[in-house]
């Protein structure tokens, strides 16, 4: 008589994973809640039990730091921006550069403004481990200049990336003194490669 199969077991989380999970599971309660979030809300989203969250962050301040680390991590949209195909124009490139980045601002801007918002502060060390986000940025820059390898610049590729990035920057402030819309990142770009002035002299 054979005996019956034994039930697998899912294999083990990582620490690094488990850590991951927290914080991504974490982020949209953020978004919504801020610093306000529980971590009974924490550990139902993520599916644990809210012991787990404790055993994984000392307390719910270091929980948030995380989560602000990771608003900040620009990994994925570099990787993105360098995955565009080298064959594709360049309005076309920067388009999908424009893009990426727009949705980095709006991740970091979100979160932090909603822990803002909640009155959150962080401690001295926190503070001073979040510096804002200039080493992501200088990453996802120097991922852009990458894209104009192949063209012709009357500037070097680092200092257009910069002034790309200047335009999305500027393109994704709202609220008073900047309007309340923003454009498409195809006009972005379109306005980016070829100026503000209609060319003729023609107002048609």
């Amino acid at each position: 008589m054979s005996e019956e199969p034994r039930r697998r077991r899912a294999p083990a989380m990582s620490p690094e994973d488990r850590r991951e999970a927290i914080v991504q599971a974490t982020l949209p309660l953020v978004v919504e809640a801020g610093a306000n979030v529980t971590t009974s809300q924490i550990a139902a989203a993520a599916g644990i039990a809210e012991g787990t969250v404790f055993r994984v962050f000392k307390d719910k301040a270091e929980l948030l730091g995380a989560c602000i680390q990771r608003a900040l991590l620009s990994d994925d949209e570099v990787a993105r921006i360098r995955a565009v195909p080298a064959g594709l124009p360049i309005e076309e490139r920067l388009v999908e550069a424009a893009s990426t980045v727009s949705g980095y601002l709006d991740r970091m801007w979100t979160v932090m403004g909603a822990l803002r918002e909640s009155g959150y502060q962080p401690s001295q060390e926190d503070h001073e481990k979040h510096r804002g986000p200039q080493a992501g940025m200088q990453r996802v820059s120097d991922a852009i200049a990458e894209l104009f390898d192949d063209v012709e610049l009357r500037t070097s590729p680092e200092h257009a990336a910069r002034l790309l990035l200047g335009f999305v920057f500027t393109n994704r402030l709202q609220g008073k003194g900047f309007g309340e819309k923003s454009v498409e990142p195809a006009e972005l770009v379109e306005l980016f490669l070829h100026g503000a002035l209609k060319t003729g002299g023609s107002d048609d």
